[in-house]
């Protein structure tokens, strides 16, 4: 335990900390006194006791508006990482339904490509056949008209 040695409304004190706390406690200290010194100068000198329970009072205020801003800050943060979520998990979900149209758009692309493809030998069959057909009737009517 280290020892601080602070002065307060013009009294020394001896106060205790923990080893490495000291310069904390002495910028509290400063705050404490800066406080009580300027109710003092406000108010007046209502006595030591009465300025140091207003002085408490008016410490412990500002420490419950700061714990009230801070549990605000929490709960709007906590709001914000809930939407946060909620935005992340519509990306994924928008990206998986983009990642299956795509799919489906390849395997679409892929069954015409093969429809394509055999309509195309189809189509050459059918060519091939009328050729022949064709040459056969040629063949045919060169025939009758040679005999």
């Amino acid at each position: 335990m280290a020892n601080v040695s602070i002065k307060f409304n013009g009294k020394e004190f001896l106060l205790s900390c923990e080893d490495g706390q000291e310069e904390h406690l002495e910028e509290l200290l400063i705050h404490i006194n800066q406080k009580f010194n300027d109710l003092k100068n406000e108010l007046g000198n209502l006595g030591e006791n009465k300025l140091l329970l207003i002085t408490a009072v008016k410490v412990m205020d500002e420490y419950h508006e700061t714990k009230k801003k801070v549990e605000q800050k929490k709960d709007e943060l906590r709001d914000l990482s809930n939407k946060f979520r909620e935005l992340k998990s519509l990306i994924f979900d928008y990206r998986d339904k983009k990642e299956e149209e795509i799919n489906q758009l390849n395997e679409n692309h892929h069954k015409l490509k093969n429809e394509i493809e055999a309509n195309q030998k189809n189509y050459e069959k059918l060519i091939d056949e009328a050729t022949e057909e064709i040459s056969t009737f040629v063949e045919k009517a060169n025939l009758e008209n040679l005999s």
